[in-house]
């Protein structure tokens, strides 16, 4: 029920759930009002590419499902890069090796910094992405701060 890389690095992220969901519902939205489960503890987890000098940088950006975060200021600044935009689809999923709708901050690529914003951690427990659209991870959301290159950051507009 996890994607090979979230498998992986699952121990990371002590106390994890994982539970089976449609895969068709896998989108915020839609798993919430399927799954009675309230926005206020969903993440989204997007994956951002800034350029600076030719070089591309990757970053998980990781937000309430309420909230909007902040790319072209706070996560441009914070990753130095001149341009950011969302990585293509195509390219964060054969980057990460997760499905689309589904990547989560668990088992991503080494050096990606894992940007949270600190609403998630408030949250005290959220559901995010598992690695693939067939299933959704519960996480003490605090616990998302000892993955590797995570780092809270206020990201929220």
């Amino acid at each position: 029920m996890l994607a090979p890389a979230v498998a992986d690095s699952i121990h990371l992220v002590p106390h994890a759930k994982v539970a089976p969901i449609d895969p068709t519902l896998a989108d915020t939205a839609a798993f919430c009002e399927a799954y009675a489960s309230p926005p206020e503890h969903s993440a989204n987890c997007v994956v951002v590419a800034g350029k600076r000098a030719g070089e591309v940088r990757y970053a998980a950006v990781l937000v309430l499902a309420t909230m909007r975060a902040d790319i072209n200021g706070v996560v441009r600044r914070h990753l130095d890069v001149r341009k950011i935009s969302f990585a293509p689809q195509d390219e964060a999923v054969q980057l990460t090796g997760m499905e689309f709708g589904g990547i989560t901050p668990v088992g991503l690529p080494d050096g990606w910094p894992v940007l949270v914003d600190p609403a998630v951690v408030a949250a005290r427990e959220v559901v995010i992405g598992s690695g693939i659209r067939g299933s959704k991870l519960l996480v003490p959301s605090a616990g998302l701060l000892g993955l590797p290159g995570a780092q809270e950051l206020q990201l929220a507009q």
